[in-house]
């Protein structure tokens, strides 16, 4: 099924403030997961918490507006590089407090809610509010997501890119740079289409499965692979592929006697810089996966079906096209031959 949509389909489906206008007319009120913002102007200061809000404002051409970033899984993408060398990198992961709040931001932008939230890591929304900092958190977190529900939450609905590119409409909207966002918009909803339009042209079996891999706590534990209503989940429902973890949450430990016997067609393992646990490293996976004696017995191990993906467009960012464009250029690479 074909699940892309024309840019002012897409854009009908956001509240009428957020279609592309001239300029913002302040002061501007945005509903963001759960909680009214109010913005009087453009914020001048922000910093960010998690990389797709960093990117994201770098591909609005907002880096000048970025004063700190934090929570990084990959490098920032190559066009981005220059101008993020210049901004201060508070913490490859979690920042403290205090050092957000000595920036002096008007503005504290996250990636996830559980980072700056009711019982965020970093501190809750209403902390930075008491001190005039606004913030924002991405929809794609929190539209379709139950984030009280412990670790990385739990999907209510699926995730879809509407969700990132309301992201982006309501940043340049917050910012005053609307042309940014709807040509942004524009360039990722083509680049959606066009993947899916390449792996509906490929010969695919009607059954293909897969699993996405994205770490482990330990090195033989329980992998944390993706449920079917995150951005994983969305890859392989509009590349006809049936995922074999059926679980709602967005990350869920699954034992690999359950995925071996799922025994699907492809495994998904995510690249990343971060070093959190063991199997962040993508060689230990491999390893893992190659000499494990229960991993090594699956189809996809033993028919070199494995595919390395940015850990980053595993999660619900503008990187998710991204790994969507990855994932249907590695199935036409593929034999589905048994």
């Amino acid at each position: 099924m074909n699940y892309t949509r024309p840019l002012l389909a897409l854009l009908a489906l956001f509240p009428t403030s957020f279609v592309v206008a001239d300029s913002t007319d302040y002061p501007l009120e945005i509903e963001n997961c759960g909680m009214e913002v109010r913005f009087d102007s453009t914020p001048e200061s922000t910093v960010t918490v998690g990389q797709s809000a960093t990117e994201t404002l770098y591909a609005l051409g907002l880096s000048d507006r970025v004063s700190g970033t934090s929570v990084w899984f990959n490098p920032v993408l190559p066009e981005f590089s220059e101008a993020d060398a210049n901004i201060e990198r508070l913490a490859d992961n979690d920042p403290s407090f205090e050092s957000v709040v000595n920036k002096r931001p008007e503005l504290v932008a996250a990636q996830y809610e559980w980072h700056v939230g009711p019982t965020g890591s970093v501190a809750s929304r209403e902390q930075f509010h008491e001190l005039g900092i606004a913030t924002y958190i991405m929809p794609a977190d929190c539209d379709t997501k139950d984030n009280t529900t412990g670790g990385d939450g739990t999907r209510i609905d699926a995730f879809s890119p509407e969700h990132v590119y309301k992201g982006i409409t309501e940043l340049a909207a917050i910012f005053d740079v609307q042309e940014a966002g709807e040509t942004l918009v524009a360039d990722l909803a083509s680049r959606e289409a066009s993947a899916i339009a390449q792996a509906e042209a490929l010969d695919l079996p009607e059954d293909l499965s897969a699993v996405f891999w994205f770490s482990s706590p330990d090195q033989s534990a329980d992998p944390y692979v993706a449920g079917r209503l995150g951005a994983p989940g969305y890859m392989m429902d509009v590349l006809g592929i049936r995922n074999v973890i059926q679980s709602d949450e967005e990350w869920p430990n699954v034992g690999w006697e359950t995925i071996a016997r799922a025994d699907p067609d492809i495994i998904v393992v995510a690249r990343m810089d971060r070093r959190r646990f063991p199997a962040d490293d993508i060689e230990n996976k491999l390893d893992f996966l190659h000499n494990d004696p229960v991993a090594q017995e699956m189809s996809a191990v033993r028919h070199g079906r494995i595919i390395e993906m940015d850990a980053h467009a595993m999660s619900a960012t503008l990187r998710t096209i991204f790994g969507l464009e990855a994932l249907s250029e590695s199935l036409s690479t593929l034999s589905f031959e048994q």
